[in-house]
Parts: C-alpha cells; sequence; structure tokens
C-alpha cells in the first residue's frame, strides 16, 4: 500500500437531513455535499425533467418522420459497456415502439478507430439506412457526419463527451455537454439515450402512434450498468437512474442478458449492489471490445432467451480472464519500468507516458489506471497501432480535466496529436510514432499547469474514525443499503489502529488476510487485496500496531455473513504510535 497520507472528510455543522437519520449515515452524506432531505429522495420524480435536455425536441421529431417512413435505422454504438447499454437500450425501445427495421453497428476499434468515422459510415451505408443514431459516441465525428450526408443519410448524434470547438453538421444533436439547458451535465450516454427513448415514448404515445406503449422504465437496469461502468459522477440524478435500475435488478425484472452476467460473476440478483455492476459486470461488457467484438455483449443484452443469453455470458466471462491475464503480463512489464519511481519524486514527471512495443492497445487502458494508482498522476500507456502510429488511453486523477489537458497539448503542438477524445478522468488518442518524446514532454508541461508534487503524493479521504460498537455486521449493511456509491459518491471510508492477531496468505501470494482488534472491544476480518503485488509492501507482524484506511463489506462466504474490513491502505504504526493507548484513539475519533 503506497498511500502517504489519511485526510478525514470535513462535515458541516449544519444540516436539514432527517432528524431520525442513523448518526453515522448523517455524518457520511453531509460529507459528500447532501444537506437536505429531498437529496436523499432517490425516487424516478426527482429526475431533471426531460423537456429540458436541450436537442431532444429536433430529435423526437427527426424520429418521429423516420417513423412515419419506416425508415431502416442503424444503430452506430460504442466499445465499453456504456456504448453497449446504450445500443441495447436504444435498439430495444425503438422495436418496442413499432419502428420496423432497427439494427446496429459496433466498430472494431482496431479497424475503424473511434466514433462515426467514415469508414463506419460506409459500412453503415451498405444496408441503406435512412437514419444513423450514434450512442455515446458522434460529436467530435465531423467527417463522418459530412460523409453520410453526403450519401444522403440522416444523422443524429447522442453523446456525453466534451465537444470541439465546433459540431458536427447532423440533423440532430442530444448531447448535455453541448448545450447549456441542462443542469446536470454528468449522464453518461446511455443516460442521454435513456432521456431521449422517455421522450419519443411520450410523443409517440401523444401522436397516436404507440397507445400502449411499454415505458423505457423498464430498461432501468441497462441504464444503471452503463452508468457505473463508465464511471460518471453520480451527481443527484446518476444516483436516481442507479438507485432505481438496482430496484429492478433486484426484484427479478432486469434483462436475462444482466441476470446472467451477474450469475456468471457468482453474484445474486437480489442483493446486487453497485460495485457489482462496476467490477463484475461491467468488465466483462468491456473485455469483449477490448480483444473481440463488442456485438456479444450487446447480443447478450438484447438476448429475451435466458439461455442463449447465459451461452453469450459464458463468453464474455471467458473474455473476461483472457484480459485479466494479458492485463497481468502488460501490468508487471509497466510495474517494472516504474518500480523504483516515488510519487514523492519531483524529478519524476507529473503527467506519465508509457510505451511498450509489445503491449496490446485493446488492454492499455487498464495498465494506465494501474500505474496512475501506484504513482498518484495522470497516466498515458500506448501500444503500437501501425508502423507510424500509436494508441493510447489515458487515466487522471480529481482536479485534473484528462481530455482538457490533451486539447491544450494539441492546441500547443497540433502536429502531436491526430486525434483524441474523452472527459475528465479517461480519454483516448493517436499519436504519430515519432513524435512521442516531443509528446511526453508536452503532455508533462500541461500536467504541470494542473497539479504539483504535492498533490500526487496520494492522499486518503477517510469518513473519519469507527467506535467499537460501528464495528459491525448491522452497520456493514446499513451501508450497502445507503448507496448507491461510485465516482463522486464514493463508498464510505474509515480510519483507525488495530494490532495484528492472526494473519496468513491468500490468492496465490497476493492479497493478505488479517485478524485485528481495535485494543477496545471489537475484533474482526481484514484484507488487503493485491498487497504483495507491490515490491515495497508493507512486512506485517503478529502483535503490530497497524493503521488502515478500510471500507465495510460483507463476507458471505461458507454461507454466512459476516463483517470484513476491505483495506484500501495499511501502514505500520512507529513506536511513539504505539505507546497511545486504544483509549486515547477512540477519543481522538
Amino acid at each position: 500500500m503506497l498511500t502517504r497520507t489519511i485526510r478525514r472528510r470535513s462535515v458541516p455543522e449544519r444540516d436539514t437531513l432527517p432528524a431520525d437519520l442513523h448518526p453515522l449515515l448523517r455524518r457520511v452524506y453531509a460529507a459528500r455535499g447532501v444537506r437536505a432531505a429531498e437529496e436523499l429522495d432517490l425516487e424516478l420524480t426527482g429526475l431533471i425533467p426531460v423537456g429540458r435536455l436541450d436537442g431532444i425536441g429536433t430529435a423526437v421529431e427527426l424520429l418521429c418522420v423516420h417513423h412515419a417512413r419506416r425508415s431502416r435505422i442503424i444503430v452506430v454504438g460504442d466499445f465499453d459497456a456504456d456504448g453497449a447499454t446504450s445500443t441495447a437500450l436504444v435498439v430495444r425501445q425503438l422495436r418496442r415502439l413499432g419502428f420496423q427495421d432497427v439494427d446496429f453497428i459496433v466498430p472494431n476499434r482496431f479497424q475503424y478507430g473511434y466514433g462515426l468515422t467514415p469508414p463506419i459510415v460506409q459500412l453503415a451505408a451498405q444496408q441503406q439506412p435512412g437514419l444513423i443514431i450514434t450512442v455515446d459516441n458522434g460529436i467530435s465525428s465531423h467527417a463522418g457526419v459530412d460523409q453520410a450526408r453526403m450519401l444522403g443519410i440522416d444523422i443524429l448524434i447522442t453523446d456525453h463527451h466534451l465537444p470541439a470547438a465546433t459540431l458536427p453538421a447532423a440533423n440532430a444533436i442530444v448531447n448535455p455537454n453541448a448545450q447549456n439547458g441542462f443542469p446536470s451535465k454528468m449522464l453518461a450516454g446511455v443516460g442521454v439515450a435513456f432521456y431521449l427513448m422517455a421522450a419519443l415514448t411520450r410523443e409517440m404515445q401523444t401522436r397516436g402512434r404507440c397507445l400502449h406503449p411499454e415505458p423505457v422504465a423498464d430498461l432501468l437496469d441497462l441504464v444503471a450498468l452503463g452508468t457505473v461502468a463508465d464511471l460518471v459522477p453520480l451527481d443527484r440524478n446518476n444516483r436516481i437512474l442507479v438507485y432505481q435500475g438496482l430496484r429492478r435488478i433486484r426484484a427479478g425484472r432486469c434483462l436475462p442478458g444482466i441476470r446472467a452476467l451477474l450469475e456468471s460473476a457468482n453474484r445474486l440478483p437480489e442483493s446486487v449492489l453497485a460495485a457489482d455492476l462496476g467490477f463484475q459486470v461491467g468488465p466483462r461488457l468491456n473485455a469483449a471490445g477490448r480483444l473481440d467484438d463488442m456485438s456479444i455483449g450487446i447480443q447478450c443484452l438484447l438476448s429475451d432467451d435466458a439461455q442463449t443469453a447465459r451461452q453469450l455470458a459464458a463468453r464474455l466471462t471467458q473474455l473476461n480472464q483472457d484480459r485479466r491475464e494479458l492485463e497481468r503480463q502488460m501490468q508487471q512489464d509497466a510495474m517494472a519500468s516504474v518500480a523504483n519511481m516515488r510519487a514523492e519524486d519531483p524529478q519524476l514527471p507529473l503527467g506519465m507516458c508509457l510505451f511498450d512495443e509489445n503491449w496490446h492497445q485493446g488492454v492499455v487502458g487498464l495498465v494506465a489506471s494501474r500505474v496512475k494508482d501506484k504513482l498518484h498522476r495522470p497516466v498515458i500507456a500506448l501500444a503500437r497501432a501501425d508502423a507510424d502510429s500509436l494508441k493510447g488511453s489515458a487515466r487522471s486523477v480529481p482536479g485534473v480535466h484528462v481530455r482538457d489537458v490533451l486539447e491544450a497539448v494539441a492546441v500547443r503542438h497540433p502536429e502531436l496529436i491526430e486525434k483524441f477524445g474523452g472527459h475528465a478522468m479517461a480519454a483516448g488518442l493517436t499519436l504519430p510514432a515519432q513524435g512521442l518524446d516531443r509528446f511526453r514532454e508536452a503532455f508533462d508541461a500541461e500536467v504541470r499547469r494542473w497539479m504539483s508534487i504535492d498533490q500526487a503524493v496520494g492522499i486518503v479521504h477517510s469518513d473519519g474514525a469507527l467506535r467499537s460498537d460501528e464495528l459491525t455486521l448491522e452497520i456493514a449493511q446499513l451501508l450497502r443499503e445507503s448507496g448507491p456509491w461510485g465516482q463522486g459518491f464514493p463508498e464510505p471510508l474509515f480510519d483507525g489502529r488495530f494490532q495484528v492477531r492472526r494473519l496468513r496468505v491468500l490468492g496465490g501470494g497476493r492479497h493478505l488476510k488479517l485478524e485485528v482488534h481495535d485494543g477496545l472491544d471489537a475484533c474482526c476480518e481484514a484484507i488487503v487485496f493485491r498487497h504483495f503485488d507491490q515490491e515495497d509492501a508493507p512486512q506485517v507482524q503478529l502483535g503490530a500496531w497497524i493503521e488502515l484506511a478500510y471500507r465495510l463489506d460483507v463476507n458471505h462466504y461458507g454461507g454466512t455473513g459476516r463483517l470484513q474490513l476491505i483495506a484500501e491502505h495499511l501502514r505500520i504504526l512507529d513506536d511513539r504510535s504505539r505507546t497511545r493507548t486504544p483509549r486515547d484513539l477512540a477519543d481522538e475519533g
């Protein structure tokens, strides 16, 4: 564990949260900016109204025109979980509304690149569509849109990524980040698709074209999955969408594909959490886009047959295992190259850029994420695309908007980046290979405009200490049920000092399992995942006092629920720290 500092979240002195709210939840919610009771209301009635999303009226009218024409419609998706869920949602709802001829295309990322490129338009044109709908892409696809319009194909762009200085010449654009009228800019691509389909469903019913439409709310399980998997911040609007989707899944009303993916990950639908979607289901979908063909994932989400869905989910699970093995080797290579680097080294670039001839371009984003976690700064990992170009993925840290960083580099050095796109925490790019060294320097220089070395030493934000009587299974279950937690609304993390009573190594020598005591009345299990992956991992001894930053979890292994601490940070306390009594430490909390 390489994190250096624990910083406790500040909690405002006053709020108007319900008086009967558990004191611990009050503290946690308030630290995340929740001030009033209505912010805890996650019913659908609390969603920002559909009509406030700019461009949605034009988009709905365009769809109604093509419904009347009985046009062939092609949905062009992206090759990640957000793109897959967006595609499945739009295809499903258009078909349910009576659109006669709806199909989809997902670009092979290695052959066609990202977005609505001219080659993708040519591929779609072979099916003679009257309308192309992009989901989770298209806002930067000027050339592709121009190509489609020249061929007489109408274009409807739905996206959530940041636009360039000018917008494509599409017939309609729905993107909360391309217009100013929508209060929340945090919608995932699937959230934008949901809003569009909700507006269309209502208009089709009003016009009498579909008297008893199936509500798009039936597809909120897709919205929850795509929103969590894409790591967009969970503002209240997104928390409503995720909460409602999780509620459908837990009630047994989810799509066969999502049920099959959960089962393949050994997760029970009736107790699913947002973290299960983010860390288990999402990666299975993403693996298809990284290594094979995302259409496998979309077909899984479109299937209404449980057996077919299970077969496709099994294929996705195998791809995810293959991805893990490939990632493990690439990660070892990457970690070897940064093994001697320390986050506090002032000579280390604040914007890291890594390249290896043997890396697979479908997995570089995962490598960038691992190195970012180690060095606490934005990281770009690059792989060879062809003889002349490199493709990479960027992962950032809070406070550094990596898409804006890349745009600034492109403005100052237009010859260094061929194309790029993304958002605050993640982005993709293509570079000319011969300019790699110059790009490294330019990227580091631009990141230094956003952050300092003091911000890169690593800070864990904690919700404070827990008393002995709060280290219980009941509190862990309360926190599980009080989400959804995720990006921008993090799962509660606590800190404390404990004495090690037992320890053992799990997972083939990777994980550290402990039994710890708080020095007062609480004794519980703790686990430090991937502890031994780090070369300088602390050497924990029996009887040692340690500092943990941890999440409360429920371990169901063996069929019974037990409290377990999931450690995000571990530090062995020095002699001075050990002389402080447990009662002193409890009083500090």
